[in-house]
């Protein structure tokens, strides 16, 4: 067993034991920094080993969603707030797509290591990296612009399902370690390596986010910066093997390892674990010569990881799995053979020979009783049909008819709920930043396929104590009887929990103003609240408490994370 690493990801310098983040501020996808107590961050805030520089406190650049750089990229949602820093989804107007911008100001203490990362970097033009696309100095601010993969699933997201496939994690630690030893051969380091910065397109390729340049916004460094990347790969293979985090620490949605029991191997961590990818994993992981198998040498660079890999026996992708046809069966129906001998091949089967006819005076008899039994019902089913045809006749069936009929009516009219007309609506803030307050409008447009979208959080699925929620007030025109309300929701998953408050106002002026009449929790994509009593109120408040987790969503530019979007309100009474 190994001793745990001090050059490990997410492990300061200065005890050996202690993240390096444990200290650092959670940055939440709606741009509000929280300590960080749960989780992880959002676009890689856990640091990944080594020295943090030492930077003045700088006031982060005024942005808000809809600001342009350069005439040309349009802020579009705020991913990260952190350390006098902010990281954007954006879209390029110029070439119509997607990109991802860090902004910080241009008299920032590591403004100048960041343009200088983010240069370096784009020199490389490494496919396997995330591209920088533009670096820029200009009107005070410091941005690098980089590409946005839509299409792309970070490793944090697929370890939330389970540990991957012997073949992926092969892929994984394959693809990853012959791109981190390419950058090394070129002067350059990722420092802050871990499973957010890791994706998987959809093609199968996996690809490195934020080179050198994640580091440099945060002021990370480090004197051995390839045992640093190793060991981060390291790391990343664990995880995917055991969906464990290989340290003490909880972090990217994973467990650590137990306290006091040293570094564990993938294989005594999770049955069935390939062992070649595990003793990997420790010689990764290494800790002054200290590996899993005492004949194998630690990896301290990404080069001599790769040349381990090319060592080991190939791991070949599973054979995909085909489910076999139904075994044939005849439809055709041969009579007179059910439960008979089978006749042998070549064999016509014998005709079974009719029975007699009932020639005997008996049967005569017995021929003649039938017929006329036959007559008799016959008869007397007519006289009875006709009887009842003529009773029918002479009743009228008006009152009959006008009483089933009142009767339904009056029943229907009991259980029909009527909508009510909202006339406006306004996205109601409790604390912090308001979400997408001029989508407040599509969700009473009538059109189920636009929404009102929170912003993405790190945790969940409860909000607080980060926010205490998020929602929007209703305006019905005048004061109404609200019955229920139906609120149709874009994501399921565990779980979605939304409160209805009578409001005074369309803009209250705190949650405790307002009056609780209603709330239900769902994993669906619709949510139905009866009001708990009666109540006349013109303003009402749909009020998110917990939204689920979910996966990218690339049409509506959103990332990962625990989230929800409103398509449709309706209120009825």
């Amino acid at each position: 067993m190994a001793e745990r690493s001090t050059a490990a990801v997410d492990v300061a310098e200065t005890s050996g034991d202690k993240p390096l983040t444990a200290e650092a501020d959670q940055a939440t996808a709606d741009g509000v920094a929280q300590n960080r107590k749960r989780g992880t961050d959002n676009d890689d805030e856990q640091g990944s080993g080594g020295s943090r520089a030492a930077g003045r406190k700088t006031t982060p650049p005024e942005l808000h969603s809809g600001h342009k750089l350069a005439r040309r990229y349009r802020l579009e949602e705020c991913v990260t707030r952190l350390e006098g820093f902010s990281s954007w989804r954006a879209v390029d107007e110029k070439l119509r797509r997607a990109v991802g911008v860090h902004v910080l100001p241009a008299d920032h203490a590591r403004a100048r290591s960041v343009l200088a990362a983010a240069r370096s970097s784009a020199l490389l033009g490494d496919p396997r990296f995330v591209q920088v696309l533009d670096a820029v100095e200009e009107n005070d601010l410091v941005y690098v612009v980089h590409e946005w993969l839509p299409d792309a699933t970070e490793l944090t997201t697929l370890l939330s399902a389970g540990p991957l496939e012997p073949y992926d994690a092969y892929q994984m630690v394959s693809q990853v370690a012959a791109a981190m030893a390419a950058a090394h051969r070129e002067g350059l380091a990722h420092l802050r390596l871990n499973p957010n910065a890791v994706l998987r397109t959809s093609t199968g390729q996996w690809r490195i986010r934020g080179l050198a340049v994640n580091a440099a916004l945060r002021g990370i460094s480090s004197d051995t910066p390839q045992r640093t990347d190793t060991e981060a790969i390291g790391a990343l293979l664990y995880a995917a093997l055991t969906q464990r985090w290989p340290y003490e620490t909880d972090a990217y949605g994973l467990s650590g390892l137990p306290k006091d029991v040293g570094l564990l191997p993938p294989d005594q961590v999770r049955a069935g674990v390939h062992r070649g990818l595990s003793e990997l994993a420790m010689r990764a992981l290494a800790n002054d010569g200290a590996t899993a198998s005492r004949h194998e040498s630690p990896c301290t660079t990404p080069e001599e990881l790769v040349k381990a890999i090319g060592e080991m026996p190939r791991i070949r992708p599973p054979e995909p799995a085909f489910t076999a046809p139904p075994e044939y069966q005849s439809t055709s129906h041969q009579q007179g053979t059910y439960g008979g001998p089978t006749a042998r091949p070549g064999v016509a089967a014998p005709v079974p020979a009719p029975p007699p006819p009932l020639q005997s005076r008996t049967g005569k008899a017995l021929k003649w009783a039938v017929s006329a039994l036959l007559i008799a019902a016959l008869g007397l089913g007519s006289w009875q049909l006709a009887e009842a045809l003529m009773d029918h006749g002479g009743r009228p069936d008006k009152d009959n008819q006008s009483q089933t009929q009142d009767g339904g009516d009056k029943k229907n009219d009991q259980h029909k709920q009527v909508p009510l007309a909202i006339q406006g609506a306004q996205e109601f803030v409790a604390k912090g930043e308001a979400q997408h307050p001029g989508d407040v409008g599509k969700t009473y447009d009538g059109n189920s396929s636009t929404y009102w979208k929170t912003n993405t959080f790190i945790d969940g699925p409860t909000l607080a104590p980060y926010k205490p929620g998020v929602g929007i007030v209703y305006d019905l025109g005048s004061a109404k009887n609200v019955d229920a309300a139906t609120i149709g929701l874009r994501y399921n998953g565990d779980h979605t929990t939304v409160e209805l408050y009578s409001a005074d106002s369309l803009t209250p002026p705190s949650l405790e103003a307002m009056q609780k009449i209603g709330s239900v929790t769902t994993n669906g994509k619709s949510a139905s609240i009866q009001v708990t009593k009666p109540v006349k109120t013109r303003y009402v408040l749909v009020w998110l408490t917990a939204v689920p987790y979910s996966g990218e969503d690339p049409s509506a530019y959103s990332d990962a994370g625990y989230k929800q979007a409103i398509t449709e309100v309706t209120f009825t009474n």
